[in-house]
């Protein structure tokens, strides 16, 4: 079993394909792709989000609280067998500061453990083992259930001369609330439409000033934008409509557009 462990901001921005095309050559200036970006190649990623019943946890983060915490498990492969390595995540968010820490299991071994609070095989290791033990504690606080799927592409930046700066790109960001498992494939509904990227600055201090003079060049700005937050109101929305709720002219086209259609 392995553990990682992240401190850092999180700044989020969302391209076309034209910001999206004049940014990346400025980036290969600076940075390398990560060592799974195999020949350049963007790599999958899968997600099931574990929430309560009244979906406390999606609730609480889209209220923007000073401290703010998720729990979902992810792989690297879809779809996924019962002996594949996934990896289980806590992730925090403290004022603006984001921490992440994983521990890694066999997908048979992390359904065992959520559903039946069955642990995994001790490790020799003291850290891998506290993890453990904030996963089982975080159980104990909250009864969570599989809630929702989520998938994207994502290509990933390391910097030349500071690894601890990362930027990734995220393309065809998929979303369902049924057949939540990592053992199906990936399908469902898009979160963005195809010409966008939605781009992820991970940064220890402050923002390389090539970067804010390019992003300032292609008016790239800031935005807020959660995956799991994006994908609820959605869903939320969409079964408002559903049960003849009013909701106003924009939100109904934005749920036509991106829950309605299945690509």
């Amino acid at each position: 079993m392995a553990i990682n462990t992240f401190k850092r901001n999180e700044l989020k921005f969302l391209l076309n394909d034209e910001q999206y095309n004049k940014l990346v050559p400025v980036i290969h200036q600076y940075m390398n792709p990560d060592k799974y970006c195999i020949g350049g190649k963007e790599y999958g990623i899968y997600n099931i989000y574990y929430d309560t019943t009244d979906n406390h946890l999606i609730r609480t983060s889209l209220e923007k609280p000073y401290y703010k915490e998720k729990i979902r498990l992810r792989s690297y492969y879809s779809p996924a067998q019962p002996d594949d390595r996934v990896f289980l995540e806590i992730k925090k968010k403290i004022g603006g500061i984001v921490t992440k820490r994983r521990a890694s299991m066999t997908l048979a071994q992390a359904e065992d453990f959520l559903e039946n609070g069955v642990l995994p095989p001790e490790s020799s290791k003291f850290i891998q083992n506290q993890v453990m033990e904030e996963l089982v504690q975080f159980l104990r606080t909250y009864k969570v259930y599989p809630a929702q799927y989520i998938s994207y592409q994502r290509s990933a930046f390391f910097g030349k001369e500071d690894s601890e700066f990362r930027l990734t790109f995220d393309r065809k960001i998929t979303a369902r609330r049924h057949d939540l498992t990592l053992a199906k494939e990936s399908y469902g509904n898009q979160l963005i439409d195809e010409d966008q990227h939605l781009m992820e600055v991970k940064i220890v201090g402050s923002m390389p000033l090539w970067l804010s003079h390019t992003l300032s060049e292609l008016k790239i700005f800031k935005t807020s934008f959660s995956k799991y937050g994006r994908a609820f109101k959605c869903y939320t929305l969409e079964k408002m409509i559903e049960n003849g709720i009013y909701v106003n002219l924009r939100n109904k086209e934005f749920v036509n557009k991106r829950m309605f259609l299945t690509k």
